[in-house]
């Protein structure tokens, strides 16, 4: 059966309720219609501000840091180019909410997608699962933890507890968060990481990118969903080709400085954000027979980003929660 993604997941699982007199129905009441809506012109004028900045940046960028004769002032330029370049929006348009039109928002979702090497629509499949599931530790395709026997296990040896292992946790924390920040989001993409293992369609495979998202025929996708996997990886074929291109006009280190810098910001900033998101001390996880949609969507953090979280990021930091639940 193919991913409903025109349902909301209340009504594809175990809703569960806030009160016994609250369930998901009085909530979205009690929010106004408008809420709910998008609309072309708004959509696209956020859509062209980004764009517009990304490029003009980039042209700038291109033209004039390479004329700074200061190293420290040319690389500190670059730095912030990079910086500045890797905030991105797109993630609306996978749930259909950016524009009005199913079709206008898989364009767009799609060439946004692309020019990140991202796969859209594999992403979409995904992602679309951790919004029904959310929280739930056996189907949940992101930031399900290992239980404290799975950790210890991972480490083979004569580890006889958690506590064994902090010794050198200062150092070990962080090299993790430097991996996590630097690779998190394209070995996800190549991995499945984080996901639960019994969220899958059918076993894990043992094959190279078996369980990653860009295997038409991989463990995470349904046999009916293969051509729009395989779309996605054609995206991404011609994006590797487009800057193959740009290499051979521009320079290879010119490309480089230009969309990988931007890129890791990227990788950065889906991964801090959603990490953040999805991970405090006193957030829950829940077994399946505790887990409900309302107890997995509000077992979720919103985080308070200032001025870049409202104008740059369009407040999906600051208000996860409430995405979670309408999405």
């Amino acid at each position: 059966m193919p991913i409903d993604y025109d349902s909301h997941p209340a009504e594809l699982v175990t809703p569960g309720r806030v009160s016994p007199k609250i369930r998901i129905q009085e909530l979205r009441s009690a929010i106004p219609t408008y809420c709910f809506e998008s609309f072309y012109r708004k959509s696209l004028r956020y859509l062209f501000q980004d764009i517009t900045l990304a490029v003009l940046s980039m042209i700038i960028a291109h033209r004039y840091i390479p004329q700074i004769e200061n190293s420290l002032l040319r690389y500190s330029a670059w730095g912030f180019y990079g910086w500045f370049d890797g905030l991105v929006l797109g993630h609306e348009s996978g749930h259909g909410a950016f524009l009005p039109s199913k079709l206008a928002n898989d364009i767009v979702g799609f060439v946004l997608h692309t020019a990140l090497m991202t796969p859209y629509f594999s992403w979409q499949s995904t992602h679309r699962r951790h919004h029904i599931y959310a929280n739930n530790m056996k189907l949940d395709h992101n930031f399900v933890p290992p239980k404290r026997s799975e950790y210890l296990r991972a480490f083979w040896s004569q580890v006889q507890g958690v506590e064994n292992l902090t010794e050198d946790a200062p150092a070990v924390t962080l090299l993790r968060i430097i991996m996590q920040q630097l690779i998190g989001w394209p070995w996800y993409l190549m991995n499945n990481i984080t996901a639960a293992p019994t969220s899958l369609p059918t076993n894990p495979s043992m094959k190279w990118l078996g369980n990653s998202h860009f295997a038409p025929m991989g463990s995470l996708f349904r046999r009916e969903e293969a051509h729009l996997i395989l779309i996605s990886d054609f995206g991404l074929l011609a994006m590797i080709l487009l800057l193959c291109f740009a290499a051979s006009r521009l320079g290879s280190s010119m490309v480089l400085l230009l969309y990988l810098q931007p890129y890791l910001w990227v990788n950065h900033w889906i991964v801090a954000i959603t990490y953040l998101h999805h991970t405090h001390p006193k957030l829950p996880k829940f077994e399946p027979e505790a887990w409900t949609f309302i107890k997995g969507a509000t077992a979720t953090m919103d985080r308070e980003f200032g001025f870049i979280g409202k104008y740059f990021f369009h407040g999906i930091i600051e208000f996860h929660v409430i995405h979670h639940l309408f999405s």
